[in-house]
């Protein structure tokens, strides 16, 4: 890397090196700059150091002089003197971002791993769609122990390259160390894809495989790898060979011997002692960090990554339950019996065997009774039947938010990508965090606002989904998924006017939307009991899509519900 860095800088010196010619013979000091960068390209960097320590003295306010010397100290081996080259060099030139990015890898060889994320988020700041900025900055928040930071780190780098596998070896990395071994297998085997020979995949992927998939077969195609890589590759050749050694099941050969032609006795011999095998020592995943490149001066152009869309679908509402219209019976009064006096006793019936000799007697009439007082006419009241009263729900607050300001685009993607790798492993309340995460560094992003609003409703926050709605609807007031999905978002929190109100709003604009007349039907039928407005709908929804999966549905209850 410091070679292809170096290399930057040929023209603008060929070009010095021209105008210099041109004009005159070079002063001492631009002299002894182009004598230590061309010693330099050459890997004499004791000379380096010499002629740049003579440019520093002749030069001292020249920043980039100074980055040069804590080049070539780094290279030959006087740590000490190029950390205060760097630390001069930024003093005389904070935006001085190669000096902040050398001297955080220097930090790094001298595991002091918050210093190095100081420069590093200095660079990064400065650089933001420079992937090894945060390549970087990732390594030194995993080995300070930020694995939450690191894999944010890494996501951004990946996002902003997504053909290097640095970024996938360092979310493989994250993901071993959290103990998401499969997750981490996974990553570096992408990794391998994208470069074969890549050394650092393969023993990671090896490492992972024997410690945390205890998958020896794995490991040993891996460690087999590691070691024919050509050239090899000498960081942990050693101890891999030694893994190799014991993981190698033993080979069995049979012998067979024929039969001798005199017997002899068989003598058993003594079985050599029992060695145990040294233990395998532990690997190591992280790799080391490379030595560090000079960088160029001119910052690439800044290129604004695009941002990812997701298309997320929205399920449609549940089937439609009829239920038949109760109507209350009318009530039957039954009119009160009269009595009705004719004034006249009934005689008891004559005697069959009446006496003999008897005189008969001539009757005695029998007064008659006064009549009787009629009973008053019993009023018949009607009855009145009560109706049950309409139902009542809570109303929702709006919080009626304004159109945010840009934020940092860069930071919200990475935490996006993460987002999205975890929705794809269906881990929902990692994905929702993410989500979270990219709407806070750029509120203004709609796709991150949607996403964060579906997934706080799929784990039924209902709050959080409601609110991350009516930010997306402040940045895009016309979306349609956006207003349907705040209205059933609505509907769940128990907001039925308001959902109702919302969902019109999406039948106004786009009066052939199926979904929206259905999902009215379906408030004023089963929330509101409006049976003309649910009528209404499910008619339109007949009207515009006869073979609805639903359709019979909604015509039983449309004929156990006529107006």
């Amino acid at each position: 890397m410091l070679a292809k860095k170096i290399r930057d800088y040929r023209g603008a010196i060929l070009f010095l090196t021209l105008a210099l010619f041109v004009f005159g013979c070079t002063p001492p000091g631009p002299r002894a700059l182009l004598k230590g960068k061309k010693l330099l390209e050459n890997g004499d960097n004791a000379a380096a150091v010499e002629q740049f320590q003579t440019a520093t003295k002749l030069l001292p306010a020249n920043a980039q002089a100074w980055n040069y010397l804590g080049v070539a100290s780094q290279r030959a081996g006087q740590p000490t003197d190029a950390i205060n080259a760097y630390q001069r060099a930024l003093t005389l030139d904070r935006d001085l971002v190669e000096a902040h990015f050398n001297l955080g890898l220097l930090w790094l060889e001298q595991k002091k791993f918050d210093s190095a994320k100081t420069e590093f988020t200095a660079y990064t700041l400065r650089r933001g769609n420079a992937p090894e900025g945060w390549l970087k900055l990732g390594l030194a928040q995993l080995y300070s122990g930020d694995t939450a930071l690191a894999e944010k780190s890494y996501s951004t780098a990946y996002y902003l390259n997504t053909n290097n596998p640095e970024g996938l070896n360092g979310l493989g990395m994250v993901s071993f160390q959290r103990g998401r071994a499969r997750e981490a297998a996974q990553f570096f085997t992408t990794a391998i894809r994208r470069r074969p020979d890549y050394a650092d995949a393969i023993y990671n992927l090896a490492t992972v495989a024997q410690q945390g998939l205890h998958d020896n077969k794995l490991a040993l195609e891996n460690y087999h790898a590691y070691l024919t890589l050509t050239p090899p590759h000498e960081k942990n050749w050693d101890s891999v060979n030694a893994i190799v050694a014991i993981l190698e099941p033993p080979v069995t050969v049979a012998v067979v011997t024929p039969p001798p032609q005199n017997p002899i006795p068989v003598v058993t011999p003594t079985p050599p002692p029992v060695v145990t095998p040294p233990k395998p020592p532990v690997a190591v995943v992280h790799p080391k960090p490379p030595t560090p490149p000079v960088v160029r001066t001119n910052p690439p152009p800044h290129v604004t990554p695009p941002a990812p869309v997701q298309v997320v679908r929205v399920p449609p509402e549940p089937v439609i339950v009829p239920q038949p219209r109760y109507v209350e019976p009318t009530p039957v009064v039954k009119p009160p019996e009269t009595f009705v006096d004719s004034g006249v006793t009934p005689l008891p019936p004559p005697d069959s065997n009446p006496p003999r000799n008897v005189t008969p007697l001539l009757p005695t009439p029998t007064p008659k009774p006064p009549a009787p007082t009629p009973a008053p006419p019993v009023e018949i009241k009607p009855f009145h039947i009560v109706q049950p009263a309409p139902p009542t729900f809570p109303r929702y607050l709006y919080l009626s938010p304004r159109k945010p300001n840009p934020g940092d685009r860069v930071a919200a993607s990475g935490a996006f990508t993460g987002a999205r790798q975890f929705e794809q492993d269906a881990r929902w309340p990692e994905a929702m965090q993410w989500y979270r995460v990219a709407t806070q560094s750029d509120p203004s992003w709609f796709e991150a606002q949607y996403n964060y609003g579906v997934l706080a409703y799929r784990l039924k926050n209902y709050s959080a989904s409601l609110a991350a709605y009516e930010m997306a609807l402040a940045i895009q007031p016309d979306s349609l998924d956006a207003r349907y999905n705040f209205a059933l978002a609505l509907k769940a929190a128990g907001y039925a006017p308001d959902a109702v109100n919302e969902m019109e709003k999406v039948a106004a604009a786009n009066p052939g939307e199926v979904r929206a007349h259905l999902a009215l039907g379906n408030l004023y039928a089963q929330q509101l009991h409006n049976i003309a407005q649910a009528r209404a709908h499910y008619l339109k929804v007949l009207e515009l899509d006869p073979h609805n999966t639903q359709a019979n549905d909604i015509r039983f209850w449309l004929s156990a519900n006529p107006l």
